[in-house]
């Protein structure tokens, strides 16, 4: 039963690249909950659309955009609204969250015009807003190995700055860490596993990887290591059960992830609320 997800190259893709989204997703997830940053994940997801929705538009309109993968454009939207986002920040510094829902707003309303140029709704746009099996190729799955590979390495190689700057940004500005840099990197970082999370979760459903797991994960760790831990734990499990769901009953697999994601959330609590009630 289980040979057969693995018997077809697209699912053997898409199981692929599942593992490795359910490894970053969360991983980034444990620090932008920390930082009180959770609908972050949700405007660039929706810059991201507008990038797809422009890249379906060009590839109707233009011959010389035929065969454009539109994640290369989603990619270049969402790290580009993540630019944005950081400068506004800096604009509003006593009101720095009114970034989010203004890029989120800007992103929606940028999407819909491009949906609506490229003649509304198609199959390609419905598999990118909840995800799908058979949309992952193998080149979307090199081009999320190496955006995985990249974001590990640099969480391994600044985890102390990362940590500090989410903890306590005041004290780390005043130990001379360079804060603006940092926000930067770790809002492109943001940007690039949203985009390639995109293909497996969907675009609506990306965020719910990024906070659940991380939610889930909280009620049962003990300080922030384990909370990462715990977090990729519940995200891969997730991602396996919900894939394996999505394949046998013919389901979006964003859907069954993020349910999947809810219900290790409500063990969690469960958990927890057993252990407090135990002692």
């Amino acid at each position: 039963m289980i040979q057969a997800i693995f018997q077809y190259q697209f699912l053997q893709n898409a199981f692929l690249t599942g593992l490795i989204i359910g490894v970053i997703a969360p991983l980034l997830g444990a620090f932008i909950v920390v930082r009180r940053l959770s609908l972050i994940a949700d405007a660039l997801s929706h810059v991201t659309l507008s990038g797809i929705a422009a890249s379906l538009f060009l590839s109707k309109s233009f011959a010389a955009f035929n065969g454009l993968n539109p994640l290369w454009l989603g990619m270049g939207f969402s790290v580009t609204g993540s630019l944005f986002i950081e400068r506004l920040r800096s604009v509003y510094k006593h009101y720095q969250e009114l970034a989010i829902p203004i890029i989120l707003s800007g992103g929606i309303g940028v999407g819909v015009i491009f949906i609506s140029l490229a003649d509304g709704f198609n199959t390609d746009l419905f598999s990118y807003l909840f995800g799908s099996v058979s949309a992952v190729s193998r080149s979307d799955l090199w081009l999320i190995l190496g955006i995985a590979v990249t974001v590990i390495s640099i969480v391994i190689l600044l985890y102390k700055e990362l940590f500090l700057l989410s903890f306590d940004e005041e004290f780390g500005k005043a130990s001379g860490l360079s804060t603006r840099i940092l926000h930067l990197v770790f809002m492109v970082m943001v940007a690039l596993v949203i985009a390639a999370s995109m293909r497996i979760v969907g675009i609506l459903l990306v965020s719910s990887l990024m906070t659940l797991p991380v939610a889930a994960a909280m009620r049962i760790a003990r300080g922030f290591k384990q909370t990462i831990f715990f977090s990729i734990l519940f995200g891969e499990l997730a991602v396996i059960v919900g894939l394996f769901s999505a394949f046998y009953l013919d389901l979006a697999p964003g859907g069954t992830i993020v349910i999947s994601s809810i219900l290790l959330l409500l063990f969690a609590i469960g958990l927890k609320n057993w252990q407090s009630v135990r002692n």
